[in-house]
């Protein structure tokens, strides 16, 4: 009994199923080792004090799950080949605390609507036919998918039906399933913009598409850059370009949809957050200008929370089948009670209601930081103020980027470097920042420590110390890009 070093505590009921779960994670730590012999269930039952059936129970459900095995006359003994579980390998170090996170890509998880989503959970457990929580259209819920074409043809200008709709679990989801059937109409690359999300980087190349950068300036993705690719199908972000922050210029969304109808090209239309526009209404998608050569995709990853997984995918018809087929077969499809839930707070407005108080939240994040940085930053350029929930910020001319992010760190501030973002194109050393998670005081204090931290990695003294920095003006916060 000893070598089992049992940690079971005898007193309270469910004895059989903690003294399971007692000796199952003895086995699983190597006591005994796998061909060792336990001891008898009357030995075992006498020393822990317990009824000798007990621990015949116990043993008979190790046996069941391959754990243990019992040969008559020989007694009970570990199975071979069950080795013991690695011990925990403890989390890297950090090196330095992080007192402002203002890496980009999370919302305020506080603002998540618990109540309204609360509400709308219990609704759909009252409305929905208990045939209603079976295996359904793996293309979703057709409530929310009809929810989904008036939404997005009210709010972003798509034209879609609910049949052209298939909600999927984010984005990501969205684009996995997207581009294995870009690779069986013989896609072996995607165009994609310059620099651009690592993230998604990452994941075509996991699916097996190669992705091709497309410089980005002022105006957006190079159309002209793009034919010249070779490239088939391109995957943009028009909205609110990711990372530079800049929206697709009116002729660049022009010549792009050109080049599709020219070369019967598709792009695939990333609406990560473009429900956030602070000068004026959010720019329509592209979807709308040419339905049957653009794949739209969204999520509430940013305007609710990324734990839902729940986003949608807007597919030309001749797409739209193969792509259905491929969610049944990836997943069967998205939780039903989520998409009631989200098709109510659709139909009676609660997400509008939402996207208007996170809306004016985020602007004044918005505002606090680009102050801010104006005050302890004069000489580096921000971009990408009118939209979304993160910043591009320039760094000042000289300064290494590497550098200015490692001395961020040293002082509590983390911030996404865009050197890692790029694919080919070269640009100055840039930093992201997102504003979306931490308040207003919060903000200007991240501010001036990286004010601090560039400034010391440029060699530069900070602004108001002695001489005048001489950077180079900037437009008032409202009116940059």
């Amino acid at each position: 009994m000893t070598e089992l070093l049992l940690a079971f505590d005898r007193t309270g009921g469910e004895l059989t199923a903690r003294l399971t779960r007692a000796l199952r994670d003895a086995v699983r730590q190597g006591r005994p080792p796998a061909g060792g012999r336990l001891p008898a269930t009357r030995v075992l039952a006498r020393d822990l004090g317990l009824a000798r059936g007990t621990v015949v129970e116990a043993y008979a459900q190790l046996v069941a799950e391959g754990y243990l095995v019992s040969i008559p006359g020989s007694g009970t003994r570990v199975a071979d080949g069950v080795a013991p579980a690695a011990p925990p390998v403890p989390p890297p170090a950090t090196g330095h605390p992080v007192r402002y996170d203002l890496a980009p890509g999370t919302p305020d998880l506080s603002a998540f609507p618990r109540a309204a989503w609360q509400a709308a959970l219990r609704r759909a457990l009252a409305d929905t036919a208990h045939s209603g929580l079976g295996y359904g259209d793996p293309a979703g819920r057709p409530e929310l998918r009809a929810a989904l074409a008036a939404s997005l043809g009210r709010v972003r200008g798509a034209a879609a039906t609910g049949r052209q709709v298939i909600v999927v679990g984010g984005v990501a989801q969205g684009l996995a399933l997207l581009v294995g059937q870009l690779r069986q109409h013989g896609h072996r690359t995607l165009a994609v913009e310059d620099p651009c999300s690592p993230g998604t980087l990452d994941l075509l190349r996991a699916h097996g598409i190669e992705p091709v950068g497309v410089p980005v300036d002022t105006d957006g993705l190079d159309v002209a850059a793009l034919a010249a690719t070779g490239s088939r199908a391109v995957l943009v972000t028009p909205a609110h370009q990711y990372p530079t922050g800049v929206v697709l210029a009116p002729g660049r969304r022009a010549a792009l949809i050109a080049w599709a109808r020219v070369t019967g090209g598709l792009v695939v239309e990333d609406d990560y957050d473009a429900e956030f526009r602070y000068d004026r209404e959010p720019v329509g998608c592209l979807q709308g200008l040419a339905p049957d050569h653009v794949v739209h995709l969204g999520s509430l990853s940013k305007t609710l929370a990324p734990g839902l997984r729940l986003g949608w995918a807007v597919l030309p018809d001749a797409w739209a089948d193969g792509f259905r087929e491929a969610k049944r077969y990836a997943d069967l499809g998205c939780s039903v009670l989520d998409q009631l839930a989200f098709a109510r707070l659709l139909a009676d407005g609660g997400h509008d209601r939402h996207l208007r108080a996170v809306r004016a939240r985020y602007r004044s994040r918005r505002d606090a930081l680009a102050e801010a940085l104006a005050r302890h930053l004069p000489d580096a350029a921000v971009r990408g103020v009118a939209a979304g929930l993160h910043l591009h910020l320039d760094l000042p001319d000289g300064c290494a980027e590497a550098e200015a992010v490692a001395a961020a760190a040293e002082r509590g501030v983390r911030v996404e470097p865009v050197t890692p973002m790029r694919l080919e194109s070269e640009g100055a050393p840039a930093v992201v920042l997102g504003y979306a998670a931490l308040p207003e005081r919060a903000l200007a204090e991240a501010a001036r420590l990286l004010g601090q931290a560039v400034t010391a990695s440029c060699g530069r003294r900070p602004a108001g110390a002695g001489a005048p920095t001489g950077g180079r003006p900037r437009p008032p916060a409202g009116r940059r890009r």
